[in-house]
C-alpha cells in the first residue's frame, strides 16, 4: 500500500557524500532507467574507475560533472511500492547555502550528512540551524563512510551525541541518527552485514515509514489570489473567478470569508477544479474561487476564512537568512513578496545575528553577509496579510528582493508582527 509522497532535502559539508547516497536510493532502490545507468557508466569508466559513479545520477550539470561538486539543487522524482518521493540534492560548499535553504523551504523531512572522519563541522551546524528555522519537522543524521573508520561503533555514537544535543538546543522536535556507507550501501536501502551492533532501520526503511503529520485541514485556509479569470466571450459574460493554489487548509462552497488586505466579505458561490464545480478543495490544490458579491479582488490579494484570518499589518519581524553576495544594512529599501504579493519596503532594524558554534546572537550588527543567519524588523509601504512561520510555512514565510534586479536578498520566517 502506498501512503502519502514525502518531501526531502539531503545537506552536508563538501565531500560528505550528499549526492552519492541519493544515487545509492535511486540505484538500490530500482529507480534508475537503462539508459541513465548506462551514462554514468560511461562517464565513469572516462575517469577510471571501475564501478558507476552514482553522484553522477544527481550532479546533472556539466560543470558539476567536470568540477565533481554539487552546485545547484537537483530535484529527483522517485517511488517504492509503499511510498512516492520527491527529493532536492542541496550543494555542500557555504557559498551555496542558499540553495539548501531553497531545497529545505518545503522538505517535511532532511538528511544532514556528516563525514565520520570529521565529525560535525560548522557546515553541518548551519544546515542544523537552517533546518530549524524551517520547521522542518524531521531530521535524519547520516553518519557517512562509515567504512573508512572500520564501521567503529564509538565514533558513530560520539557523533550522533554532538549532533543530537545542538540541534535540541536549536529546537529540532525530532532526530534519527542512521550509520551508513553510501559508497559500499551499508544501511542505505538494505541493512550492512558489518555494523551489527546498529539495530535501527536503513535511510530508505525510514523514509518509507516515516509519518509527515500532515492532513488537508491542517491550519486555516489561506487562499493567495494569483489570476483573476474574467472570460470575454457571451457564454461566460457574468464569469469572475479568483484562481491560485489553496495555501492550507479547506475551503467549501457557503463559507465565509474575508479578501485581505482591505478586509472585504463575501462567500464562497463556487469552487473549479480541473474545469469542474466541485463541492469542497483543500491544500495544496489549484482552484477557482467565484464569489457570491461582487467586490475588488486583485492579484496579491488573500482569501481567508471570515473567521480565522492573519493579521494585517505593516511591520514584521522575522528570522532571516540572508542569501545574497551583497550584504543587507540598515535602511535599506527592498521588495517585499509575500505569497503572490509584492510590496515596497524598507529594513527598519537587523537586532542580531546567530553564532553557528555557540548559538550566541551578536546584537546590533548593523548588517547580514552572505549565509548569515539573524533577526530584521521589516517596514511596508502597503499592508500586508502575514501569518506567523510558526503557523504557516507558507503565508508566514517572506523574501526580501532587491528592486534595481529583481535578485533575492533574504529568506525571512516571521514570528513577530506588529
Amino acid at each position: 500500500m502506498t501512503i502519502g509522497a514525502l518531501r526531502f532535502a539531503t545537506a552536508g559539508s563538501v565531500d560528505d557524500g550528499k549526492s552519492t547516497l541519493v544515487g545509492r536510493l535511486l540505484y538500490d532502490s530500482k529507480s534508475v532507467l537503462a539508459d541513465q545507468l548506462e551514462a554514468i557508466e560511461h562517464v565513469s569508466r572516462g575517469r577510471g574507475r571501475d564501478a558507476p559513479d552514482l553522484a553522477l545520477l544527481t550532479d546533472g550539470l556539466r560543470a558539476e560533472r567536470e568540477q565533481g561538486i554539487t552546485i545547484d539543487v537537483a530535484y529527483r522524482y522517485f517511488a517504492t511500492p509503499r511510498r512516492r518521493f520527491i527529493l532536492a540534492d542541496t550543494p555542500g560548499h557555504v557559498q551555496y547555502t542558499r540553495n539548501m535553504v531553497t531545497g529545505a523551504s518545503t522538505a517535511e523531512l532532511t538528511v544532514i550528512l556528516v563525514d565520520a572522519r570529521n565529525g560535525v563541522v560548522e557546515q553541518t551546524r548551519r544546515h542544523a540551524a537552517i533546518a530549524a528555522l524551517l520547521r522542518v519537522p524531521h531530521v535524519v543524521l547520516a553518519v557517512n563512510k562509515m567504512d573508512l573508520v572500520d564501521y567503529r561503533e564509538p565514533v558513530f555514537a560520539a557523533i550522533a551525541e554532538e549532533f543530537t544535543a545542538y540541534a535540541t538546543e536549536l529546537g529540532v522536535p525530532e532526530v534519527t541518527t542512521i550509520p551508513i556507507s553510501a559508497l559500499a550501501g551499508d544501511n542505505v536501502v538494505e541493512p550492512s552485514a558489518v555494523m551489527d551492533w546498529y539495530g535501527g532501520p536503513t535511510v530508505l526503511e525510514h523514509l518509507e515509514t516515516v509519518s509527515t503529520g500532515t492532513r488537508p485541514d491542517d491550519g486555516p485556509a489561506r487562499i493567495p489570489v494569483q489570476y483573476v479569470i474574467r472570460p470575454q466571450t457571451a457564454h461566460h459574460r457574468d464569469y469572475r473567478g479568483y484562481a491560485g493554489q489553496i495555501a492550507s487548509g479547506v475551503v467549501r462552497v457557503g463559507d465565509p470569508v474575508t479578501v485581505l488586505p482591505e478586509g472585504r466579505t463575501s462567500t464562497i458561490e463556487a469552487l473549479d477544479l480541473l474545469g469542474e464545480e466541485v463541492d469542497a478543495a483543500w491544500a495544496p490544490q489549484s482552484v477557482t474561487v467565484r464569489l457570491s458579491d461582487d467586490i475588488d479582488v486583485s492579484r496579491g490579494d488573500l482569501i481567508a476564512p471570515t473567521g480565522s484570518v492573519p493579521e494585517v499589518t505593516r511591520r514584521a519581524d522575522a528570522v532571516a537568512c540572508h542569501v545574497a553576495d551583497r550584504p543587507l544594512v540598515v535602511g535599506q529599501r527592498v521588495l517585499l513578496r509575500h505569497t503572490t504579493r509584492t510590496v515596497r519596503a524598507v529594513v527598519d532594524a537587523i537586532p542580531s545575528r546567530l553564532a553557528l558554534d555557540d548559538l550566541s546572537e551578536h546584537a546590533e550588527p548593523g548588517r547580514l553577509n552572505a549565509n548569515d543567519i539573524g533577526r530584521v524588523s521589516v517596514r511596508t509601504a502597503e499592508p500586508i496579510a502575514l501569518d506567523r512561520y510558526a503557523d504557516s510555512r507558507c503565508t508566514g514565510s517572506f523574501l526580501l528582493i532587491d528592486p534595481a534586479d529583481g535578485a533575492t536578498l533574504t529568506a525571512c520566517m516571521a514570528d513577530g508582527i506588529g
